[in-house]
């Protein structure tokens, strides 16, 4: 299993996230998927996809949007096939909820954790992206708002977690500038009170796994 869980962005090593590419090449598209943003406007949406993929583009990798929304009702076999024709999937932050959702309507949920256990691919991102992995989102509607799936969805947000790392993930920790390091460290230390494991992550920090190997940066 390789995942690249950055706080915000890129981070400060995404020199590690290339290391994790099949002997570090980068001339095959990536996958970026954009559903954290869904309850966003269209033209902010787009705008933030631009922001991700200028990233991408600078690392000299080659970014493709995948839209989950364009494979609701697909189920887990047809998402699974579309996300391991790329080497690398990065999934942007925004609101995890969301996010969650988009994955459990197109089966991306069940085809991530099937990818990343026969090491099929690279699967990073960061905020919501890294968020989705814990095995709950019990405590992030504090930041996020879980009531947008039911505006967008008409229904309850799916509250579990992918499940692919061992304790929750919380971003933005004492990082200044960021317009939601106060209420994510409310988050964390509320995780605390409960005895809830998670990882505090300030912006520019990355959580990096390589099969057993796990680092944080």
């Amino acid at each position: 299993m390789r995942l690249y869980l950055s706080s915000f962005r890129l981070g400060d090593r995404p020199e590690h996230l290339l290391e994790l590419l099949p002997g570090g090449r980068t001339e095959r598209p990536v996958a970026v998927v954009g559903n954290a943003l869904d309850a966003e406007g269209g033209e902010a949406r787009a705008a933030g996809m631009e922001r991700e993929s200028a990233a991408l583009r600078a690392l000299g990798l080659e970014p493709v949007e995948v839209d989950l929304r364009e494979h609701a009702g697909g189920g887990p076999r047809e998402m699974a096939a579309v996300l391991a024709a790329y080497p690398l999937v990065w999934l942007r932050g925004g609101n995890v909820f969301m996010l969650r959702q988009a994955m459990a309507h197109s089966g991306a949920d069940t085809a991530f954790r099937s990818l990343l256990e026969r090491d099929a691919l690279v699967y990073a991102g960061y905020s919501a992206g890294a968020c989705v992995l814990a095995p709950s989102l019990r405590g992030l509607e504090h930041c996020d708002d879980a009531t947008a799936v039911a505006r967008v969805y008409g229904e309850e947000p799916v509250w579990d977690g992918l499940g692919v790392i061992d304790r929750a993930f919380v971003p933005h920790i004492e990082s200044p500038g960021h317009p939601e390091t106060v209420l994510l460290g409310e988050v964390s230390a509320a995780y605390r009170a409960a005895g809830t494991p998670h990882h505090r992550m300030r912006d520019g920090s990355v959580l990096v796994v390589d099969g057993p190997r796990q680092h944080l940066l």
